[in-house]
Formats: structure tokens, C-alpha cells, sequence
């Protein structure tokens, strides 16, 4: 099964620059879609068609803000919306699907906002989608996608030392991402492909995507009784179409 995970910046803007063409030369079964910038009014005034595709959509109740949408060819056990916790939601930040073998999460991780002026509800947010894949792991394993808004390590940016303590690498950041590892949740890029660097996002400023100027900040973490399972990981730079490029996941 091939997954993937894009946040489009915008779904309007990536549909008008690409969007068709990226889904067809990419051909995942089911794809993940973050900060779609999009309400339900918009939706149905586009009427958006992904041939092939179910769209299950999550938007943000702020007009042209955040928001998720998930296309699938595969049909769920069930769609879930958001997360346990009413305080996190609001935002269309996360969509669940159940799937036969194992629980599929779409989520848009909070940005800290300069000065860490959103850490805290960054934290909260991180807390509670952790205990809900610890809840959803007693049923059966998860695989979670997205934009987590956080470079991991050292090699997941450009320039690691003049980021230090800046939204997205500082250091309540980083620790929060290690509680995903911790947890026994595998970065599934990282564990095939340990010293290689890629990234997913790159400024619009200063040409800094044509320098490769970037971050790692787009991540697909699997259950470890998914780790045998993992066939490829890969981070497709050459498609263009938004600030972030997709990221992708095979399970055999």
C-alpha cells in the first residue's frame, strides 16, 4: 500500500500549480493532505473531482486557515474527526482512518509561531495526539502522518546551529518529537535511510529551495509492529506545487 503525506499550502493554489498531474505520476492509494486552507463552503463551490478518489475533508473553522483532507482509494472502516480532547480541536488539525490492519492518522501539527508565541498549545497539542495513538494501539498498530512542524535532529535542517531556539527547533520541540521515538513509534524515513539528507519544506525567501536551503519537518512514524512491514520511505523533492514537497510510505 503507498501512502502519502503533502501539506499543499493551500489546496486552490497546489490544484492551479500541478496538483492533478503530481496525484497521477505519484498514484498513492490513499493521500494526506494538510493545511488545505479551505471551508466547506468553498469545497462545494469548487467541486473538486480527484478521479479514483473518496475525499474525507477536515476543515478549520476559521475560513482560509489549516484544515486536512484525505483522498483514498481504499474505503475505511471508519473516518474519524480531530482528537478526544475538545480544547486541540477547532482547527482541522487531525483525521483518522481505520483501516483492516492498522489505524491511519492525517495530522497538521501547530506551528510555535516566532517568539514560541503558540509553544504551549503546541505542547498540549503533542500530549494529546500521543495518548490518543497509545489509545488507538491497544486496538491495532498506527501509522501517523503529516507536517509535525519540528525538525527532529541536527541532519533534518540546513543550517542546525543559526536555528537554534527558533520556532520548529527549539529544544521543548525536539524533546516532544524524542517522546514519539520513546514511545516506540518509528520515524520510517530516518530508519531506512539513517544518514541521508532530504528535506520537505523550504522558505519562499531567498531562493532557498533552489539552494536547498530546508527542513525536515514531514514525517510518516509507524507502530513497531508496522517496522517489518516498511518497504520504502521516500521524500519526493521534484515535486514542486507548494512550500512543502510530499512525502511518501510503502507497506508491503
Amino acid at each position: 500500500m503507498k501512502l502519502i503525506s503533502w501539506n499543499v499550502n493551500g489546496l486552490r493554489s497546489s490544484v492551479k500549480n500541478g496538483f492533478a498531474q503530481a496525484l497521477a505520476e505519484m498514484k498513492p492509494d490513499i493521500l494526506c493532505l494538510q493545511e488545505i486552507k479551505i471551508d466547506h463552503i468553498a469545497i462545494a463551490k469548487h467541486q473538486f473531482e480527484f478521479l479514483g478518489y473518496e475525499a474525507y475533508w477536515n476543515p478549520a473553522e476559521r475560513r482560509g486557515y489549516s484544515g486536512t483532507a484525505i483522498l483514498s482509494r481504499v474505503k475505511p472502516l471508519a473516518v474519524i474527526n480531530d482528537l478526544p480532547d475538545e480544547k486541540l480541536n477547532g482547527e482541522g488539525r487531525v483525521q483518522t482512518l481505520e483501516l483492516e490492519r492498522f489505524y491511519l492518522i492525517n495530522t497538521y501539527f501547530p506551528n510555535s509561531q516566532p517568539e514560541l508565541a503558540r509553544l504551549k498549545f503546541k505542547q498540549d497539542f503533542n500530549h494529546g495526539i500521543l495518548e490518543y495513538i497509545k489509545k488507538l494501539e491497544k486496538k491495532k498498530p498506527v501509522v501517523i502522518c503529516g507536517d509535525f512542524n519540528v525538525a527532529r535532529e541536527p541532519i533534518d535542517l540546513a543550517n542546525p546551529k543559526a536555528n537554534d531556539g527558533s520556532p520548529g527547533y527549539s529544544q521543548p520541540e525536539r524533546d516532544d518529537a524524542a517522546k514519539f521515538i520513546k514511545h516506540g513509534l518509528i520515524d520510517s524515513f530516518r530508519f531506512l535511510h539513517p544518514t541521508t539528507v532530504k528535506y520537505s519544506w523550504w522558505t519562499y525567501r531567498f531562493g532557498a529551495r533552489a539552494k536547498n536551503v530546508g527542513w525536515r519537518i514531514d514525517y510518516f512514524f509507524v507502530s513497531k509492529k508496522l517496522q517489518a512491514s516498511v518497504k520504502s520511505a521516500e521524500i519526493y523533492n521534484e515535486v514542486e506545487g507548494s512550500d512543502h514537497c510530499p512525502v511518501g510510505l510503502v507497506l508491503k
